[in-house]
């Protein structure tokens, strides 16, 4: 039997997309209801295009760099931001991985997968992209000086954006924070 890998791609169930120099060559149509788009308004455009703001594609491009060039692999949770649709501008926690097709050339050419994780971990509150960032490495069990070296600022600054997401999210402890944020 003949594999159909076109038709494999086409209809996987995750989000699959091929890039290259941090663009889009091409996605599935999972991707394309993730984010409430057409392919064709995809294809060729910026990764930007499904960030919430520049300053997170640019921070999170930057610190995948390292880490693609020593494993070839990239995985992380983060907010993601629908394109189009009744649903334009709403973000949402995505479980993203990657494999970089080169590793000392990391954002030339690699394949991704996109996880919608709204159903599990609904986004509430109103968050900046730095709080957004220091809530995910929370959610993976990270300290205050682990967030701080993958995140490149000092453990107290992440200790200011750890108790601002308490009071936001009006939790007590951290362990309480983690469980709020996961809930919605």
């Amino acid at each position: 039997m003949k594999v159909d890998y076109q038709l494999a791609f086409d209809l996987a169930p995750v989000g699959l997309v091929l890039s290259r120099n941090r663009s889009i060559v091409d996605c599935n149509q999972h991707l394309c209801e993730m984010f409430g788009a057409t392919r064709e308004q995809l294809t060729g455009q910026s990764f930007l295009i499904l960030y919430p703001s520049v300053d997170e594609y640019e921070r999170i491009g930057a610190r995948m760099i390292p880490i693609l060039n020593t494993k070839g692999l990239y995985s992380d949770d983060r907010i993601m931001k629908r394109v189009d649709g009744h649903s334009k501008g709403e973000t949402f926690w995505c479980h993203v991985t990657g494999r970089a097709l080169n590793r000392s050339a990391p954002h030339e050419a690699g394949i991704w997968t996109f996880e919608d994780l709204s159903s599990r971990r609904p986004v509430t509150a109103e968050l900046t992209a730095r709080e957004r960032e220091v809530a995910a490495h929370l959610m993976d069990g990270l300290t205050s000086k682990e967030i701080g070296r993958a995140l490149v600022i000092s453990h107290r600054t992440v200790e200011i954006y750890r108790a601002r997401l308490m009071r936001k999210y009006k939790a007590s402890t951290t362990a309480d924070l983690v469980h709020k944020v996961m809930a919605g």
